[in-house]
């Protein structure tokens, strides 16, 4: 069955009140989604002007002065642990893929095996959990359909009846895919699994995977809470801006932030869709969590900043903030930390 949204049902319960997240949604629904998300923008996408900036400037790419840290990216992997139902456990597996365990569900976020995407260089780290080693997953989460964060030969690799949690209008593409269980959800909307509720929260981005798609799906990040309130914020990819502080409010008392921290150099042509350390810093304050875990570096080659400056900005940022040194999972690629 087929359900047509109303543009207000899109913006989901509560969205403008700050009211507390509504009741899941189904599983598996099908819906109709509008042809743009363009109106979801909080900046402009970049224009020919700025297009042309960066062609002149060339800044795309560290100089080889900044990649000469690659050897020092943390990576230390390691045997998963044992955990039970009551345990939130988080294994790096480099960018933005992490093993998430929470509420005796393995979830997987956007997850990225391949070792190179689409208009990059090889990837500088090794995966931080060979795939073979991976527990059974019960779920995927998608934050949005950049090649980086969604990769078409890694999902190949999962069962088809597996449960994924996709950006709306994102479905098509996974059903496509022969993918049975896949939900789709707006900002402020959520699912529950075995216990586990997943709710799409918003970021600050866009999307586009074809030179004709461009926000024709949605992006966000995800916040996944157990039955004992252990909650879990996926950050996906971001610029900084307002959303970070209603997240808080309406999800209060999160655990662990996991939030990015590289991909932000040039500042002028990034800004706007990624944050930098210190924003990420100020985010996870604007949040209201108690644990921030950084991410979406020392893997891919996405930008200009030396591959080893993101983690020591966001370290000197931490320390500026006067922020409990222990309540900052700093993690090398591979190692897992437990809740």
């Amino acid at each position: 069955m087929t359900e047509q949204t109303s543009p207000a049902e899109r913006t989901a319960p509560g969205d403008r009140t700050g009211a507390a997240p509504g009741s899941p949604r189904p599983l598996g629904e099908i819906r109709v989604w509008p042809r743009s998300f363009a109106d979801r923008l909080t900046a402009p996408l970049p224009g020919v002007r700025a297009m042309a900036r960066l062609a002149r400037e060339g800044a795309v790419r560290p100089s080889p002065e900044g990649l000469r840290d690659i050897p020092r990216l943390p990576f230390a992997p390691e045997p998963l642990p044992a955990v039970d139902a009551r345990t939130v456990s988080l294994t790096w597996a480099g960018h933005a893929s992490w093993v998430v365990r929470v509420g005796g569900l393995t979830v997987l976020t956007d997850p990225v095996w391949s070792r190179r995407i689409l208009g990059t260089p090889t990837r500088i780290t090794p995966v931080g959990v060979p795939w073979e080693d991976l527990p059974p997953i019960d779920a995927v989460v998608i934050s949005h359909n950049h090649y980086d964060h969604l990769d078409a030969p890694t999902l190949k690799r999962l069962p088809p009846t597996t449960p994924v949690f996709v950006p709306a209008g994102l479905g098509r593409w996974f059903r496509r895919r022969r993918f049975t269980r896949v939900t789709e959800l707006d900002w402020w909307e959520a699912a529950e699994l075995r216990g586990v509720r997943f709710d799409f929260v918003p970021a600050h981005h866009w999307s586009k995977r074809t030179l004709t798609d461009t926000c024709r799906t949605l992006w966000g990040g995800w916040v996944l809470t157990d039955r004992h309130d252990h909650r879990v914020y996926f950050a996906g990819d971001t610029g900084y801006g307002h959303w970070f502080g209603e997240i808080g409010r309406r999800h209060p008392g999160i655990d662990l932030a996991l939030l990015p921290i590289g991909a932000y150099a040039p500042r002028w042509w990034l800004r706007d869709v990624h944050i930098d350390p210190e924003e990420a810093v100020q985010a996870f304050q604007d949040l209201g969590a108690h644990t921030m875990v950084p991410m979406h570096w020392a893997t891919f080659v996405l930008s200009s900043e030396p591959v080893l400056e993101p983690l020591t900005r966001v370290r000197t940022a931490w320390q500026a903030a006067g922020l409990p040194r222990d309540r900052l999972w700093d993690m090398p690629i591979g190692t897992t930390r437990v809740l």
